[in-house]
């Protein structure tokens, strides 16, 4: 397979070769279409393009065949090998509006072989006006193509350009159609798409939401997925400079097949075209995400007075939750959205409709944003985790996390079939079923009550903005920032107080060792609670130093509600085990919050590396990556309620009286139990033991039973 080759070669007018290759290969890349050459969708460049197109399908047939005999090689005899009909009368160049240029003859001679136009034309005698229509329109392309070859600057994109200039060429001789040829492989990249990613990420976090909640989340994702369709990446040089660590190799190849199969066939519609969301996955998403959504952001603070309210309520408030939360997915190891087999229900899924918005594409483009690498810089200050701050999604001195607004929905994730598995449909059918709010939300309408979770009213002043959670540390690297150092100042006093038989200059010593972090509660501004932790990775565990809450503040869920926040922070950061030294007071605490004797963690692992306190307890706790603790409650309530309306149903089933057995009056002996009426209504199934054993004969089966009976009366005596 030949390689493209030099940009500088060939010309619209039959110069080009027939050399086919793919853009990949030899290492070629490409870059964004340069604004002076392939403008963008919906842009005036294609707006031209798709003008002349119309005008020339428009033309008499005589000035359709002078057009393809431009493209056509010479067919009068095997020894000629022009390969493109060139007029002896060429037209001005610039053409001048003016004059109005005479249709050819097929008797023309050609400038360069000097035989007729005919000659070159002669294969389109007996084809239909549908097929020579649209080899005009790849006509067109291949002159558009020309000029962004000519007119782009970049070295990798003029050479994908002059590939796919070839490519189309070579239709036009062969009659074909465009096929982009070797090692870039055929749509889709990836699975599952990012399109089905952002769907499953919907059905993952916000399915509990009612419907008029979700249904605004559901614009957001459409919002999300269409930017993508329509953005322009970064070319590799680009992205070299500014990551020179990345995957620059593996970045080229996604990047040429975006620009073959999305970005060009935008402006040449003779290639065919793919979405981006419905190609390519995880990993293209991964390589822009970053970017992206910074500029996404940007772009929406910018020009938020030309918002209406409505809009502007969405894309500034909501919108830059929504990308917090999809950005922890997009760069979990563990987020099950990723899966293969993510279970979603299709009914489900065609009530969000997220993959609508992409097909077919709009006519006019939306906003495009620049991704410049000036804009990629982004304040950072203190030695705070953004993985866990809440408060503020778009303010980048504090980082970011998800709200607890958003939480996780586990109904449609990975799980494995089991036998007798209720059918997820039955499970959709009866979520359509429950309709009170009080029974379902918990937390937002009766969270005072006797039978609510100890985390509901803690967790739904972190929805209302009433108390944050913020991962600080103090740090030798970086100048000291003031909110963090008065937090860990606060930390450090709600420590001494409520653990007084700590020394106070240890307590210090350990909140302020820059290798120690302590997940802080914020609430009105001012520290409540806390815990300080010490992650080992290399051992695979988290030492929990301290741990408390201030006394006024007790007893309103906030430890359980810090404990789960600390979980799903470890688990991210892929630490499945936690260790800690409970005194007598403590282990109760820890008890509620999963942690046990028991010890998982080996032990050579941790001797050495904890601190041993006298008197106090070795208590472990096992984390499951599949669980997402902060809303682990409002999950268990939910299937609850699920349960509860499913034996509902089965007991409005077997309430169901049927007569009885009518067949031993008439000499029947035995039936299998199966064939009792209603017994396999009430959810009876027989093993598999007894469907592969045959019957067995009574009289054998007395004569067993009445040795055993006598053996059992001869132990006794």
């Amino acid at each position: 397979m030949a390689e493209p080759g030099g940009a500088g070669t060939g010309a619209a007018g039959g110069g080009g070769g027939q050399q086919q290759g793919s853009p990949a290969a030899g290492g070629v890349a490409a870059g964004r279409p340069a604004r002076s050459a392939a403008e963008s969708p919906g842009g005036p460049g294609s707006a031209r393009t798709a003008g002349k197109k119309a005008q020339l399908r428009a033309a008499p047939r005589a000035k359709k065949l002078e057009k393809l005999g431009v493209y056509s090689s010479c067919k009068a005899e095997e020894s000629c090998k022009c390969n493109g009909w060139k007029n002896p009368n060429p037209p001005p160049t610039p053409p001048r509006a003016e004059l109005q240029q005479a249709v050819v003859s097929l008797a023309e001679p050609c400038r360069s072989c000097s035989h007729a136009l005919a000659a070159h034309v002669s294969h389109l005698e007996n084809v239909s006006e549908e097929e020579m229509n649209r080899l005009l329109g790849i006509v067109l392309d291949v002159e558009y193509l020309f000029t962004c070859v000519h007119k782009e600057e970049d070295a990798d994109t003029k050479q994908v350009y002059f590939y796919l200039f070839k490519l189309l060429r070579k239709c036009i001789l062969q009659m074909g159609k465009p096929v982009v040829e070797g090692s870039l492989e055929s749509p889709p990249f990836e699975k599952p798409s990012i399109e089905q990613g952002v769907n499953n990420f919907v059905q993952y976090k916000f399915s509990h939401l009612p419907s008029k909640e979700r249904q605004t989340i559901v614009e957001l994702a459409k919002m999300f997925l269409n930017r993508i369709n329509y953005w322009h990446l970064e070319t590799p040089s680009q992205r070299r400079l500014r990551s020179p660590n990345d995957d620059i190799a593996g970045y080229k190849v996604n990047y040429t097949r975006w620009l073959c199969y999305c970005n060009v066939p935008q402006f040449c519609d003779s290639l065919p075209r793919y979405e981006t969301t419905q190609v390519f996955g995880r990993t293209l998403l991964r390589s822009v995400f970053t970017v992206m959504r910074r500029q996404l952001l940007e772009q929406a603070r910018q020009e938020k007075d030309k918002l209406p309210q409505e809009k502007r309520t969405l894309i500034l408030t909501h919108f830059p939750k929504f990308l917090s939360m999809l950005e922890e997915e997009v760069y979990s190891q563990n987020s099950p959205i990723w899966d293969q087999d993510f279970m979603v229900s299709s009914s489900r899924t065609g009530q969000l409709g997220i993959q609508t918005v992409i097909s077919p594409p709009p006519v006019a483009r939306s906003v495009s944003y620049s991704a410049s690498p000036s804009s990629l810089e982004q304040p950072n200050s203190g030695n705070m985790s953004p993985a866990c701050k809440v408060s503020s999604a778009i303010d980048p001195n504090l980082g970011e996390k998800r709200k607890n607004n958003e939480p996780y929905s586990m109904e449609d994730s990975k799980r494995p079939r089991v036998v007798g598995d209720i059918p997820i449909e039955l499970i959709n059918e009866v979520m359509s079923t429950i309709t009170d709010p009080a029974a379902m939300l918990g937390p937002e309408t009766n969270f005072l009550s006797a039978h609510s979770a100890r985390d509901e009213a803690a967790r739904l002043e972190e929805r209302r903005g009433v108390i944050e959670f913020h991962v600080v540390g103090n740090s030798l690297n970086q100048k000291p920032n003031k909110k963090i150092m008065m937090w860990l100042v606060g930390l450090q006093n709600v420590f001494s107080h409520q653990l007084p038989r700590m020394p106070k200059e240890y307590i210090t010593r350990l909140v302020f060792d820059p290798k120690h972090k302590t997940l802080a509660l914020i609430k009105d501004g001012r520290v409540i609670g806390g815990i300080c932790f010490r992650m080992f990775p290399s051992q695979g565990f988290t030492e929990i130093v301290f741990c408390a809450v201030t006394s006024n503040e007790q007893v309103k869920g906030y430890g359980t509600h810090l404990m789960n926040h600390l979980k799903e922070y470890h688990i991210k950061h892929n630490i499945l085990n936690f260790l800690t030294y409970a005194d007598e007071y403590a282990i109760g605490y820890f008890k509620k919050q999963g942690f046990s004797k028991d010890i998982k963690v080996p032990k050579a692992k941790y001797v050495g590396y904890i601190k041993d306190y006298e008197g106090a307890t070795l208590m472990g706790c096992e984390l499951n990556p599949r669980i997402p603790y902060t809303e682990f409650s409002v999950i268990i309530k939910k299937q609850k309620e699920i349960i509860k309306k499913l034996i509902e149903r089965k007991q409005a089933q077997i309430r169901k009286v049927y007569p009885g057995l009518s067949c031993f009056k008439d000499g029947v002996r035995q039936i299998p139990i199966e064939s009792i009426p209603g017994i396999r209504e009430t959810g009876w199934k027989p093993s598999g033991k007894e469907r592969g054993k045959e019957p067995k004969d009574p009289d054998q089966l007395y004569s067993t039973l009445k040795t055993i009976l006598q053996q059992v009366k001869i132990s006794k005596q």
